[in-house]
């Protein structure tokens, strides 16, 4: 076993299945750079040393390809080419130019120092089921955390026979972005598993990069849980689903995966459980499968991102629809707009108003809430967090990560960030942006001052000297400022005052929650 060398990687694109005809729906690979490639195939032994961050050996590679895969292909044949795709996008985005592939030697598990307890391996889990005499155990995959129609699917399988057990198998691995974070996921599970029938239910977690992979996807984890000593396989609506794209179009039919999964039952050797939605009758306290509803009823259910915004907003999520106790450990996690950290990220020219509107800002904040606020002024961070770095476009670009990647830091203590300088590059603040907006609120406001009147307000003489040759690489001037393509507010100051200015960026926060309203109106 190992990293899929180069005939094994095309026969999974093309075929879903490896050279030998064995099903193998998932290109798993190991992707290095161009000059790791060539080092690799220099040295000449064949050998590579698998190490962690922290320099621990994990493995050792018996290589025997090195490749440029064609990543569009790989796209297309494997998770549909819309390059919204969240696999398509880490593809594209995160993942290096080369593969090498070939046998592992494994030396010792990645070290884990979470849920010790609930971490078991294949062979673990097949070990304890064979202990506990369990002979038919239904695995239930889940990346989100588990509400009242989640654990009433897992009670229709344990009705499957009366010597059926559970094995509920959360992935802690890399998922969906934007997905609610393992830990807290972990504890909502721990929550359930006491409301099971005592001696049929087991909860373990597995560390998997999940791809999001729909038909693909399902049948790669039926795989995994047979190996993990399941009999049963429960495959539900939408699995591994990433949802829509942009446009609203989903990427998967409601019941692809399903399908799929089901259409190799007999080949995967584990039995395919298939269920449809459970949703909630108030007339009778019960769950009925949606096929199954009886007539008169109007079933009751909530969208993953009504939940998300009850939770954003602190509005009630009813006890039909989640466990009280789930609740409150999403709470505690997920705070309401009102309680979490945000970054007020400005933009513009010099002279643009940047500083003068964030001091303004700043005081006004200070008076209607009680965060914390911490500056960001483009002027103090050049001279301390980045005074080693020049005006060159990649030195640019670093400074702004700097100031995004300390405003993460603040937002996810809870507390309020006003950044203010120029940063003129897209990439840079879109990086900000995602890097931010994963701990809290952020809002790009683009002071889109014209260059005129920042020139006539130049009280530095910055203006002067670069239109006089004297100063080089003047954002505006000689070096190009590129206007932000996706900004929560646009404001120009010579049009609108520090006070209108400020107003204008209060409500927007109110609007969305981060500032009551009622504190604004005083």
């Amino acid at each position: 076993m190992g990293y899929l060398n180069k005939a094994q990687y095309d026969s999974v694109v093309s075929d879903m299945r490896l050279p030998n005809g064995t099903l193998w729906p998932v290109p798993v690979c190991l992707d290095i750079n161009e000059a790791k490639g060539k080092e690799i195939e220099a040295d000449g032994r064949g050998r590579v040393s698998l190490k962690d961050q922290e320099g621990n050996t994990l493995a050792v590679l018996s290589v025997a390809d090195i490749w440029s895969p064609d990543k569009s292909v790989e796209a297309d044949q494997c998770w549909g080419g819309d390059p919204e795709h969240p696999a398509i996008a880490f593809l594209n985005n995160n993942t290096e130019n080369v593969y090498i592939g070939g046998k592992l030697d494994g030396l010792q598990l990645p070290p884990s120092y979470d849920y010790q307890d609930l971490r078991k391996t294949p062979a673990q889990l097949r070990a304890l089921f064979a202990e506990k005499g369990w002979d038919k155990v239904a695995a239930f995959q889940t990346r989100n955390p588990m509400h009242r129609a989640h654990y009433e699917l897992t009670l229709l399988a344990l009705q499957e026979a009366e010597d059926m057990k559970i094995l509920v198998h959360p992935v802690v691995g890399m998922t969906k972005p934007g997905d609610i974070d393992h830990h807290t996921r972990v504890k909502c599970y721990k929550e359930i598993m006491p409301k099971y029938p005592e001696g049929r239910a087991e909860l373990s977690v597995f560390p998997l990069a999940m791809r999001m992979g729909g038909p693909r996807e399902a049948i790669w984890h039926a795989i995994i849980r047979k190996n993990h000593g399941a009999t049963h396989f429960i495959a539900g609506r939408d699995h591994a689903g990433p949802g829509s794209n942009s446009a609203g179009v989903d990427f998967y039919g409601p019941y692809d995966a399903r399908d799929a999964v089901k259409g190799v039952e007999d080949e995967l050797g584990i039995q395919i459980l298939s269920y449809e939605m459970q949703v909630y009758s108030e007339e009778h306290d019960r769950f009925y499968s949606v096929n199954e509803v009886p007539e008169g009823v109007s079933p009751k259910k909530l969208s993953g991102t009504e939940v998300r915004k009850r939770l954003a907003t602190g509005e009630d999520i009813p006890e039909w629809f989640s466990f009280g106790p789930v609740v409150n450990i999403l709470r505690k996690a997920n705070p309401p707009h009102s309680k979490k950290g945000f970054t007020i990220f400005f933009t513009g020219l010099s002279g643009s108003g940047k500083t003068t509107v964030a001091n303004a800002l700043q005081e006004k904040l200070m008076e209607i809430q009680d965060r914390a606020i911490t500056m960001l002024d483009g002027d103090i961070v050049r001279q301390l967090l980045s005074s080693g770095l020049g005006f060159s476009r990649d030195d640019r670009q670093l400074n702004i990560k700097r100031i995004g990647y300390v405003s993460s830091l603040i937002t996810k203590s809870g507390g309020a960030v006003i950044a203010a300088p120029i940063a003129p590059h897209e990439e840079a603040r879109a990086w900000v942006r995602e890097t931010v907006s994963q701990e809290g609120g952020f809002f790009l406001v683009h002071l889109q001052t014209p260059l005129e009147t920042c020139e006539e307000r130049d009280r530095k003489g910055l203006y002067k000297k670069a239109r006089e040759g004297i100063l080089k690489g003047m954002t505006g001037i000689d070096d190009p400022y590129e206007i932000p393509e996706v900004a929560e507010l646009r404001i120009d100051t010579a049009t609108s005052s520090i006070a209108q200015s400020v107003d204008t960026i209060v409500s927007y926060l109110a609007e969305n929650g981060y500032v009551e309203g009622e504190a604004v109106a005083r």
